[in-house]
């Protein structure tokens, strides 16, 4: 749908364009975060954002119409978890994080301390692998992304509250299996 929407009559088709552009500045990083921790690799998650804002300028007028005025986010990042759905259908592979790609601390630590903080956050991740897709994907929209439960449950489709319930069992089964893989290498 292009041109002006119901919800805004006398909009012209260069007022939606820019209302567009806005949006893509305002949302960029969050597409591109999220592509990047579903699919893997930076080459594929700057296509699959490409296509997620081709996809969504296709549907604005009426996305923003039927928003009724509330963010837009979840709308961008569940046009991003569907097309990365295609992906992983189309490529039968799951998204692997390489560890050497993770950015170094900004602030100087000592060895040991960096040392270990790597040694954890390789185990957050190896472990984020392991839950399955939509306990994965909350976490990472609470946390890499910032999102709040609200736009969380838009963006996966579910109520606040199970949202809420995902997100607190996600956290515990990822202490879980960190604390395991600790016992292990305790005894070990």
């Amino acid at each position: 749908m292009s041109g002006p929407d119901a919800r805004h009559p006398q909009e012209s088709k260069a007022e939606v364009d820019r209302a567009f552009e806005q949006l893509y500045r305002d949302h960029l990083k969050d597409v591109y975060s999220y592509s990047y921790y579903r699919i893997g690799n930076h080459h594929d998650a700057e296509d699959l954002t490409e296509q997620t804002f081709l996809q969504a300028y296709r549907h604005f007028a009426r996305a923003r119409q039927e928003s009724d005025g509330r963010p837009l986010r979840p709308w961008l990042i569940r046009i991003a978890h569907n097309l990365a759905a295609n992906y992983h259908r189309d490529r039968s592979r799951k998204p692997q994080t390489p560890l050497d790609s993770v950015e170094p601390p900004a602030t100087r630590h000592s060895t040991e301390d960096l040392v270990e903080g790597r040694a954890e956050l390789r185990a957050v991740i190896e472990h984020l692998q392991e839950l399955p897709d939509d306990r994965r994907e909350a976490l990472v929209m609470r946390f890499s992304l910032g999102m709040d439960n609200r736009e969380i449950a838009r963006a996966m489709g579910k109520s606040d509250g199970a949202t809420k319930v995902l997100i607190h069992r996600a956290i515990k089964q990822l202490q879980e299996l960190i604390e395991a893989d600790e016992a292990v290498v305790e005894r070990g």
